[in-house]
């Protein structure tokens, strides 16, 4: 008799194994889906976190959106081939076909799918670890210029708000300057029932330095008198605050040679703060 005619029945631990492949292949194919899910959603999560840190925009939500999305069609091929496979070598074993033993094409295919997947994410993600490190320096460059940057100069007092106000207003008084008014913040917040910090300003200057500077460039008023603000912090430091000369230069466009009648502001500011 022909031996390839001859029929032997599958066994119950043929059935089993048969059955726990194609489980193995489900698993596989929900870790693929699962995986691709988890890549689809990196780009937004890069996205979301460089909204917190208020860092510039880069674009990396799409190519994590593609590489997530076949990753996810990938397992689902993977559970309708395995179905199809699993039905087909139970439908031999039924028949008691012999069935001969071959590499896995399948697992062969995905895993060099999943090696170039890799190799392409591996190039994906240090393209985007290059340009979060460009767009960091930029950042750190930035944090390390001068506050003038923003127009405002902090600087540390060694004395209690009022105790730098009292300083402040007698080192006025010794250089003729007027002290046109004193904002207290924190005094009018407490009538209203607000807690604030100890937060004063003074606006103070002179008519004969001001005045040139708003004859040469007419929106320096908006900035004159000038202003010092003196204010605690939640950890009691004081600071003294103030634009700086350089900035209001900047901004109105003053001519240079006005500038000694802003700067004055600045010295004003180192004395009162000192000890």
């Amino acid at each position: 008799m022909d031996q390839a005619k001859i029929r032997q029945n599958a066994s119950l631990s043929d059935y089993l194994a048969a059955e726990r492949t194609f489980l193995a292949w489900i698993r596989t194919g929900l870790a693929l889906m699962g995986f691709g899910f988890v890549v689809a959603r990196f780009g937004l999560f890069l996205a979301q976190l460089q909204s917190v840190q208020h860092a510039p925009s880069v674009q990396t939500s799409g190519l994590s959106l593609w590489f997530g999305t076949a990753l996810i069609a990938v397992g689902v091929i993977v559970n309708l081939f395995s179905a199809w496979h699993h039905i087909r070598l139970v439908r031999e074993l039924a028949r008691g076909e012999a069935v001969p033993y071959r590499p896995s094409t399948q697992a062969v295919i995905i895993a060099f799918f999943l090696a170039l997947i890799g190799l392409a994410m591996m190039i994906y993600l240090v393209s985007v670890r290059d340009s979060a490190d460009i767009h960091s320096e930029n950042r750190k460059e930035l944090s390390m210029t001068p506050a003038t940057n923003k127009g405002i100069i902090d600087t540390r007092s060694h004395h209690s708000v009022d105790e730098t106000i009292e300083k402040l207003n007698g080192i006025l008084q010794a250089k003729g300057i007027t002290l046109f008014a004193l904002v207290d913040h924190s005094g009018e917040a407490a009538k209203i029932g607000m807690k604030m910090r100890p937060t004063k300003l003074l606006i103070f200057g002179n008519p004969k330095a001001g005045t040139p500077a708003m004859l040469a460039s007419p929106s320096t008023a908006i900035d004159l008198p000038l202003k010092i603000l003196v204010r605690e912090d939640d950890q009691r430091n004081v600071w003294v605050s103030y634009n700086s000369a350089a900035y209001l230069q900047r901004r109105h466009n003053i001519p240079p040679e006005l500038l000694q009648n802003i700067a004055v502001v600045e010295a004003l500011a180192t004395k009162a703060g000192e000890s």
